[in-house]
């Protein structure tokens, strides 16, 4: 079967988004024209007659494929096995890249040309985006007259640019070949001109048995990144692109560090490639920036995180004016999300969200919220598009949203309110599309307009008024306006959800209503599930006053010993094993107090306990942020393996009150157990009277 590019990616949209698209949307989508989507569009009706199918419109004029299940069936079957005849701009990115990153220190531009079979100018284009893509991971791309063209960087900086720009763009490419080789069907040929087949089911086979199923299962996503990496280091170690001697490994990718050593090993075993401890170090970091599936994975006692979560959950409800505050699922998706991400951006590793522009368009209010509070609660790090895109979504999902339902409505003051004006609004529309509408108004009908109908008020001249907030702008609009009217609304979220509401909530309530009706059961097993929590907590907690230690080890097992007597704990050694695994991933000291948080979930302990070792003597620990610290007061808390979400809610919120105000610190480090008791039995009445009752 004969197809283009262009022609199968219109097939492949209808058939997954069914009347959801049109001419303009597929434009829009593809970058062409909505001329040529119709003329694609005869071209692909020729080719379904070949399985006894048709494209049809919907009465919104969107497209969908009408005929047999089976024939769309067969159509699908053969799209997946049939190469375009021609090649994306993207695909030659590609493979120019591969050429630059493989193939020798340097090429002439007329060369590069006729091995992508393109024109010098097209060429220079590629270059052009090239050098843009590879500057976001430290790698500089020159061009020298009479010399040629040059790629120069670190090791890791390329492999971190080539393995990004795979994921960004053929990300589904990957899916579909590890899926035919997961299914035993061989493949001759290199997947995208690059990864050898052979290795790719090894390094599948070996991810899948070492830490999917033995460890936490990794997202999607990650998995297929992690599997991508694993290869690319092989085959770049292989082909002689060893990794630089002067790489460190850095505190806390310890556990990721013993799971990578474990694939590498039997990579170099089973492919006959040795792997260094610079490449091991290498895909830890990738594995330690993997989100995993399942939000309860997370730490629930992630506290210094947690606390940040939750003052963002705080910040983006105040402007949206909807209350988050008590919704556990949201702060436990965060958690296990921010995580990861909070180290890949440390360690400056691109991650490509698809979505971002979609997200954008139907959440343009809570992104602006979102990116707002993310500015202000991590202000150390710079949070990109797509990392917002996805925080978003957490919010959105918690929100039970399909679109947002609030306007954004502008104005625009021009001297005549009319031609640049005109201009001016069509170029605010296209620029910034969370500006639902603009008016415009003439300096005359200036003098008599009511400015509260308006979120946004733009003028091209500077106005006599001071009552009024507006921005001034130039007629053209520049990009330096169009930032200053991004970063207006963006600071100004909470003024204008004010004025409308930001969700239909008596729909809304409704629909929460209707697909909530609890059962009887369930309300009945989840009240006895937190009396029982609670009670268990309070009964097993006690301050614990330890003299004269040398040893915060020997603190811990002395009490666990204890634990042990009191049929708390089966298996001392088990438990002991785990709070090490667990220190091993971070530091348990607490930054700016006294305190360190010791916790761990395992099958030997048998109920939850929460206990305070007051020691009389400092004790030397690693902190949360990686640095030693002094404490005096050690605070174990032990669960077991399986928890509830009711269970993990009560825990985390101990944990996120350690050190929530000055003081809430200084009752947990006063070592005065009736105190600490009573701190305790407050947190768990506000969570009974405005937690569980209200739901």
């Amino acid at each position: 079967m004969f197809i283009t590019f262009r022609e199968k990616s219109i097939i492949e949209l209808i058939v997954k988004t069914s009347g959801k698209h049109t001419v303009n949307s597929l434009s829009s989508y593809l970058d062409v024209s909505a001329r040529t989507i119709q003329r694609d569009l005869k071209s692909v009706g020729k080719l379904l007659q070949q399985f006894d199918l048709t494209v049809e419109r919907t009465a919104d004029e969107g497209l969908f494929i009408e005929g047999p299940n089976d024939q769309v069936y067969r159509l699908i079957q053969n799209l997946i096995t049939t190469s375009p005849a021609d090649e994306t701009a993207e695909e030659r990115k590609l493979k120019l890249l591969l050429i630059l990153l493989h193939e020798g220190p340097f090429f002439k531009k007329q060369m590069l040309a006729n091995n992508l079979g393109v024109s010098t100018a097209t060429l220079t284009v590629y270059l052009e985006d090239l050098i843009s893509w590879l500057g976001k991971f430290s790698v500089e791309l020159s061009r020298t007259r009479g010399v040629g063209v040059e790629v120069v960087g670190r090791e890791t900086d390329k492999r971190h640019a080539l393995g990004s720009y795979v994921l960004s763009f053929f990300y589904e490419e990957m899916v579909e070949s590890l899926y035919f080789l997961q299914q035993g069907k061989k493949q001759q040929q290199k997947i995208l001109g690059y990864f050898l087949p052979g290795y790719m089911i090894v390094v599948d086979g070996l991810v899948d048995q070492k830490i999917n199923k033995e460890q936490t299962k990794l997202a999607d996503r990650d998995y297929i990144g992690l599997v991508v990496y694993c290869c690319l280091t092989v085959q770049r170690t292989e082909n002689g692109f060893p990794i630089e001697l002067e790489e460190q490994p850095e505190y806390g990718t310890e556990r990721e560090h013993q799971l990578m050593d474990a694939v590498c090993r039997e990579l170099s075993k089973q492919l006959s490639i040795p792997l260094t401890a610079e490449d091991i170090y290498f895909l830890s970091v990738i594995l330690k920036g993997s989100k995993v599936q399942a939000a309860d994975t997370g730490y629930y006692d992630s506290v210094l995180l947690g606390r940040l979560i939750k003052n963002l959950i705080r910040d983006v409800s105040a402007q949206l004016h909807v209350d988050l505050v008590d919704d556990f699922s949201l702060y436990q998706g965060l958690l296990a999300h921010m995580g990861p991400s909070i180290f890949r951006l440390n360690q400056k590793l691109e991650s490509f969200n698809p979505l971002t522009d979609e997200i954008k368009r139907k959440y343009p209010v809570l992104f602006m919220a979102v990116k707002q509070s993310l500015e202000s609660e991590f202000e150390d790090l710079d949070f990109p598009a797509g990392e917002i895109a996805y925080v978003v979504l957490h919010f959105g999902s918690a929100l039970l949203m399909n679109e947002e339902r609030v306007r954004i409505d502008a104005v625009v003051i021009c001297p005549t309110g009319i031609g640049t004006s005109k201009m001016l609004a069509s170029r605010i529309q296209k620029e910034l599309p969370e500006i639902n509408s603009v008016e415009i108004l003439s300096i005359n009908e200036f003098q008599t307009a009511h400015f509260q109908d308006y979120d946004l008020v733009i003028s091209t001249i500077r106005l006599p008024v001071t009552e009024v907030d507006y921005i001034m702008v130039s007629p053209l609009l520049s990009d330096q306006d169009i930032g200053y009217i991004e970063n207006y609304l963006q600071k100004n979220v909470e003024k204008i959800t004010s004025k409308k509401r930001y969700l239909d909530l008596e729909n809304s309530d409704r629909s929460v209503t209707a697909n909530k009706k609890p059962n009887i059961q369930n309300v009945l097993r989840e009240i006895k599930e937190v009396q029982v929590s609670m009670d268990t907590l309070l009964t097993n907690f006690k301050v614990i006053n330890t003299q004269l230690a040398t040893d915060h080890w020997q603190v811990l097992r002395e009490v666990m010993e204890q634990a042990e007597k009191e049929a708390l704990i089966t298996d001392i050694d088990a438990a002991m094993h785990e709070l090490k695994e667990r220190e091993k991933k971070g530091g348990l000291g607490i930054p700016d107090t006294n305190m360190a948080l010791f916790h761990c979930r395992d099958d030997s302990i048998r109920g939850l306990l929460f206990q305070v070792v007051h020691l009389d003597t400092a004790l030397v620990v690693r902190g949360m942020d990686g640095k030693e610290m002094r404490i005096k007061n050690l605070l174990l808390m032990l669960a077991p393996t399986l928890l509830t979400a009711r269970e993990q809610e009560i825990l985390s919120l101990i944990s996120t009150s350690l050190i929530e105000s000055e003081r809430s610190m200084m009752i947990y480090t006063s070592a005065n157990e009736k105190v600490i008791r009573q701190k305790l039995e407050e947190l768990f009445l506000d969570y009974l009277q405005n937690k569980l009752i209200k739901e």
